[in-house]
């Protein structure tokens, strides 16, 4: 039957509204959010570790959303960060999850991101808050107590000396949250059990930084009795300096992280102890808090802006 030209053209335009909606739902449901994982150093292990573990959350979740990852080369290019976000930014993620490698100097290209609309959620290094402040933005940390975990490690540290000895603490970069609230910890540690903290200095996170400051302060302090580094790398660094001016097994040395190579050296005595801080979950309790934001889900344990996750000391088995 035809139908009269008032009809016909009422059937077009339904067909037409039903194809738009048809084509508006499948729109809806086939956009997977984007989420840009930005990590420190991926010469650092622990890095990569993390990382890797976000790409395998993603796999086993790949119908929810899809992931970009990218990292900077050394513990301080900070410079080499900002870029990568402005690269997140023109690639229209919805979300980011960063590591910083600086607590200050990110803030301004977060900020640039969060006036772009895309959700930032913040792992491992927290960002200054009253920098966060001061640009009008809050951002949601999600990691580990850090001056907690190296509390624990110190204390254990104290347990092997006598009161009165000399200790050097090797810190990180020394403009980062982490680093600061490490040395925190092992000061905490050092002076409760009336320790001499005679140096504190930064290696920057690195194994070299870690070796040469060691190196400096075993010259510096011949009765120097333990080395508290603020990571693992700058812990095998300090064992190095430790072999290398004749001190093995007289200096103990404490490191932060339980990257694979410092196992070995927990297992032999070459390093004491350290602090597990789930490397492999922190990328993804990140995406987890950025995807349930995303959603206007709620996000539990989310105490003053902030999510603690896990730190343990480790020591030899």
């Amino acid at each position: 039957m035809k139908l009269p030209f008032a009809g016909r053209l009422l059937a077009v335009a339904m067909l037409a509204a039903a194809s738009l909606t048809l084509s508006v739902a499948h729109a809806d449901t086939a956009q997977k959010p984007k989420v840009g994982l930005v990590m420190k150093s991926l010469a650092n292990e622990f890095f990569v570790t993390m990382q890797d573990g976000g790409k395998a959350y993603q796999k086993a979740h790949s119908a929810d959303f899809d992931l970009v990852s990218n990292g900077i080369k050394n513990e301080t290019d900070t410079a080499g960060q900002i870029d990568i976000i402005n690269q997140m930014i023109i690639a229209k993620v919805d979300a980011l999850v960063i590591a910083p490698a600086d607590s200050k100097a990110l803030v301004s290209a977060i900020k640039k991101a969060r006036d772009r609309g895309i959700v930032v959620v913040n792992i491992d290094n927290q960002l200054d808050p009253e920098v966060l402040k001061s640009k009008g933005i809050e951002v949601p940390f999600v990691g580990p107590n850090n001056r907690k975990g190296a509390r624990e490690v110190g204390d254990y540290l104290a347990k092997q000396l006598k009161p009165g000895d000399e200790v050097g603490i090797i810190e990180g970069v020394s403009t980062t949250t982490n680093a600061q609230m490490r040395t925190a910890g092992f000061k905490d540690a050092m002076d409760a059990a009336g320790m001499k903290i005679v140096s504190t200095q930064s290696g920057d996170w690195e194994i070299d930084g870690g070796n040469k400051k060691a190196a400096a302060m075993l010259s510096e302090y011949p009765n120097l009795k333990a080395l508290l580094a603020g990571n693992d790398n700058m812990a095998v660094g300090a064992v190095s300096a430790i072999r290398a001016a004749g001190k093995a097994g007289k200096v103990q040395v404490v490191g932060y992280a339980n990257i694979e190579a410092i196992k070995p050296m927990l297992e032999d005595g070459r390093v004491l102890a350290t602090a597990d801080q789930a490397a492999a979950e922190q990328a993804v309790y990140g995406i987890q808090t950025a995807l349930k934001l995303l959603k206007n889900e709620p996000v539990e344990n989310l105490k003053d802006g902030v999510i603690d996750t896990p730190v343990e000391l480790i020591t030899k088995k």
